[in-house]
């Protein structure tokens, strides 16, 4: 018998050639196609008593109650463990060695693998994810405050948003393998997580850098006519036209964004390249893009508010001491550059950026999960890993 994983339909061929089938029936019985899934017949066979039982519930057949009043997928889902399954029957609940269960997610349970990580892993994380920001944070900061003071705040804000990207991927490297780690219950250090992820930092911020390339040359090839047209001399219609094409360019750039946004956990997990983790990632979010745009859109929004909660403090007392009092404040909408300010907004900013980019890295993390458990049967290969590893220290146990 074949014995791998999958789903076969009752009455279906047998898997090997060197199954025994079962002889052919005399024609009296009746032609094949003559009966139904649910045991009746056009016509009532030879031999047959006409007293016959009736049907059991089964392929075709409904079962004896409504299945409107059945709560949840009632015909052959499995999404549900612990559920209502097959017209009804619960199912057993899914295997959960760590913080999620070996199924396909929902979006709650997504959000609470992450934050289950983050609570159990809270040391290990925070020392991650705060002394990266940190160290980004000073970096942005003392570029800002001696060479930057001058130029205007776009540029200030630009270059710090850029230094503290760069040192958010390490952050997010790291928290990867640490979500990775979480997902069948091991144990995880911050050494272990810095180990697993070193080897790849290079390759992962050279992909970052061509991701962010591609979008910029697609908004580009958008505004591009447009600009041209303004510059030839019709400003009006150059104008429309730049606007026009650059909000395109922006809906093709989020597009890609989406279906890229996979690639950090292929890349850290199944160490692979960077072109080929790219079109791995266009691989899994094919056929599911809104589902990982409205999930990636969440955990942004979770986290966006989190941070202005945590920031915002801090940038109003910054605002006040950093331009002399209240009666100071800025009114052009430039922002003042004093190391008062900087560093009072450079700390709001490490114990919002430190409070998280944990949730960020484990939705993205959790989501390239999902999608392999959906699409390619990870679940079950976790589930192998998850018993092999109990196994292991049952061993380990008696042997010490």
């Amino acid at each position: 018998m074949n014995n791998s994983p999958g789903w076969a339909s009752p009455g279906s061929a047998p898997s090997d050639p060197d199954e025994p089938v079962a002889p052919e029936q005399p024609e009296e019985l009746g032609q094949p196609g003559d009966y139904h899934c649910d045991g009746t017949a056009d016509t009532a066979p030879p031999n047959w008593s006409k007293k016959q039982p009736p049907p059991s519930p089964g392929w075709g057949t409904p079962p004896p109650h409504s299945p409107q009043k059945l709560q949840g997928p009632w015909v052959g889902s499995s999404s549900t463990a612990g559920g209502p399954g097959w017209y009804g029957i619960p199912l057993p609940p899914a295997t959960k060695p760590g913080v999620i269960p070996l199924r396909p997610l929902t979006v709650g349970e997504i959000l609470e693998g992450t934050f289950s990580t983050i609570r159990l892993h809270w040391r290990t994380i925070l020392n991650i994810s705060f002394i990266v920001a940190l160290l980004s944070q000073a970096v942005s900061t003392l570029t800002t405050g001696l060479f930057l003071k001058d130029t205007s705040s776009l540029t200030s804000n630009t270059v710090g948003a850029g230094i503290s990207a760069i040192g958010q991927l390490f952050a997010t490297a790291m928290l990867t393998i640490i979500v990775s780690r979480s997902v069948l219950g091991r144990p995880v250090s911050a050494g272990d997580a810095w180990r697993d992820s070193r080897p790849r930092l290079l390759q992962l911020v050279g992909m970052t850098l061509a991701v962010c390339l591609i979008a910029m040359i697609v908004i580009v090839i958008g505004a591009g006519p447009g600009i041209l047209l303004a510059v030839s001399g019709s400003t009006a219609g150059g104008v429309t036209l730049t606007v026009l094409g650059g909000f395109t360019g922006m809906i093709v750039a989020v597009w890609l964004g989406i279906c890229l946004s996979l690639a950090t956990p292929v890349l850290m997990l199944e160490k692979q390249g960077v072109f080929a983790s790219l079109a791995r990632s266009v691989k899994l979010v094919r056929g599911a893009w809104w589902r990982i745009f409205g999930i990636q859109l969440l955990g942004t929004l979770i986290t966006f508010i989190i941070t202005s909660l945590i920031t915002a403090p801090f940038a109003a007392l910054g605002m006040v001491i950093g331009s002399g009092g209240t009666q100071m404040l800025p009114t052009n909408g430039s922002m003042p550059t004093s190391w008062p300010f900087l560093i009072i907004i450079g700390i709001g900013t490490v114990v919002g950026t430190a409070l998280t980019s944990p949730i960020s890295a484990g939705v993205t993390a959790l989501l390239y999960m999902d999608q392999r458990i959906r699409r390619e049967g990870l679940d079950i290969e976790l589930a192998r890993a998850a018993s092999e590893q109990i196994k292991g220290s049952g061993v380990s146990s008696r042997n010490s």
